[in-house]
């Protein structure tokens, strides 16, 4: 059983930055490409960043590009998120995902080729 448990969420002012961190449990981590979502309130869940198993492809929201990095270490079984230039607009709950295919990275922006979810972190962002 995979189990996705984000952490770093909280509170920081418009300009600040916060990393955020997703820790898998299982086996088989490198093999599986990665997403971030998120989801404000009345809002539908939407896509942030993905990477891919090996790590060499990244693709992000036009929303966010160019503020935040998706990383991972595959040795740690985590991915990251690094945000920075935080606006209010990015105040959500922040999901991490695996997508349901070993080496496969198609269609990353919807949510329904994730088969794996954490429980969230929530981002405020004051302004």
């Amino acid at each position: 059983q995979v189990q996705l448990a984000e952490s770093g969420g909280g509170l920081v002012q418009a300009g600040g930055s916060l990393r955020l961190s997703c820790a898998a449990s299982g086996r088989s981590f490198s093999v599986y490409t990665m997403g971030w979502f998120r989801q404000a309130p009345g809002k539908d869940r939407e896509f942030v960043a993905a990477i891919s198993w090996s790590g060499r492809s990244t693709y992000y929201a036009d929303s966010v590009k160019g503020r935040f990095t998706i990383s991972r270490d595959n040795a740690k079984n985590t991915v990251y998120l690094q945000m920075n230039s935080l606006k209010p607009e990015d105040t959500a709950v922040y999901y991490c995902a695996r997508q349901s295919r070993g080496y496969y990275s198609d269609q990353v922006h919807q949510p329904g080729q994730y088969n794996y979810w954490g429980q969230g972190t929530q981002v405020t962002v004051s302004s």
